[in-house]
C-alpha cells in the first residue's frame, strides 16, 4: 500500500498539483483500485499513466478525495441529543447569563443539510418574538457546495429523515423538489473554507469564532493521524470555553485520544478537556 501511495503521490502532485499525502492511505488506495476499476486501466502504473495524460480523470480523482456528502439529521442519536438536551441547555445559560447570541460552526457542510437541520432545531427552541438570537455558519471548501447549500434546494428523496410538520414548515415544494424558506436561511451565512487553512483558525465571516457549538462530522477519518490532529486543534481553537464539538460515529475514537472528552456516551458530541 506505502508503495502505491508514493508512486501516485508523486504523479499527481507533479502533475497536475494533487496532494494526497495527507489523506489516509486505506482511503486513497480504495479510491485508486476503483478508479482503475471503472476506467479498465490494467493497474496501478497503467492508472498512473492515464491519471497524467488526462485532466479530466486527474480533477475527477482530486474531487473523490474531498468526500462531499450530507444528510438531514443524518445521525439519528447524535440528533436527539441536540434537539433534547443540548441546544435546550444551551439556550437556558445563556438567557440566564444576559447573552443575546448562540453561535455554532457547520464545518465541511457539504450540500447545507447539516446546517438546516441545526437551524430548524433551534427555531423550534427560539420563539420569533424571542430577545435570544443565533447565528450559524456553514462552510466547506468546495464551492459548487456551498452554492448547492445557499440555493437550499433538494430532491424529495432527500428529505426522508425530516419530520412532515418540519418539512411542511421550514420548506416549500418546487417540482420534484422542497427548497429552503428564506425565513430559514436568514441567521446562516454560507462560505468557503479549508479546514487546513494555515491563515485562519475559524470561517473569516465569524469574524472571532467562539463558537457554542461546532458540528465537523464524517471528515476526519479520511486523513492520516497528524491532519486530523490539525483540525481538531483548529476547532478547540475555535470554540467558547464551555463549547461542543459534534463529530460522526466512526471518528468517536479519534476525539477520545485527543484533547476532547465526550459529554454523552456513543453521541459523538464532545467537549474540551
Amino acid at each position: 500500500m506505502s508503495e502505491i501511495n508514493r508512486n501516485t503521490t508523486e504523479l499527481l502532485m507533479n502533475k497536475h498539483g494533487i496532494d494526497i499525502s495527507m489523506f489516509d492511505k486505506s482511503f486513497v488506495n480504495k479510491t485508486i483500485l476503483q478508479r482503475i476499476d471503472l476506467t479498465g486501466c490494467l493497474d496501478i502504473a497503467d492508472y498512473n499513466r492515464f491519471v497524467a495524460e488526462n485532466e479530466t480523470e486527474a480533477a475527477l480523482f482530486n474531487g473523490l478525495l474531498r468526500v462531499s456528502y450530507s444528510e438531514f439529521f443524518r445521525n439519528p442519536l447524535t440528533f436527539s441529543v441536540l434537539e433534547s438536551i443540548v441546544l435546550p441547555e444551551m439556550v437556558f445559560r445563556k438567557r440566564n447569563n444576559n447573552s443575546k447570541e448562540i453561535r455554532i460552526w457547520s464545518a465541511a457542510c457539504a450540500g447545507g443539510h447539516e446546517t438546516y437541520s441545526l437551524a430548524i432545531l433551534l427555531e423550534n427552541l427560539i420563539g420569533q418574538n424571542d430577545k435570544m438570537r443565533y447565528r450559524i455558519f456553514g462552510t466547506d471548501q468546495d464551492e459548487t457546495q456551498i452554492n448547492k447549500a445557499r440555493l437550499g434546494e433538494y430532491c424529495k428523496d432527500c428529505t426522508g429523515n425530516i419530520r412532515q410538520k418540519q418539512l411542511e414548515k421550514w420548506f416549500v415544494p418546487t417540482g420534484n423538489s422542497w427548497s429552503v424558506i428564506p425565513e430559514l436561511k436568514k441567521h446562516i451565512k454560507f462560505s468557503v473554507f479549508n479546514l487546513l487553512s494555515k491563515q485562519y483558525s475559524s470561517p473569516p465571516d465569524s469574524i472571532y469564532g467562539d463558537f457554542d457549538l461546532v458540528m465537523c462530522a464524517n471528515v476526519l477519518f479520511y486523513y492520516k493521524p497528524e491532519v486530523q490532529k490539525i483540525i481538531m486543534d483548529k476547532i478547540r481553537e475555535s470554540l467558547a470555553d464551555d463549547g461542543l464539538l459534534v463529530t460522526g460515529e466512526a471518528e468517536r475514537e479519534i476525539l477520545k485520544t485527543g484533547k476532547f472528552k465526550e459529554v454523552f456516551p456513543q453521541s459523538g458530541i464532545f467537549r474540551k478537556k
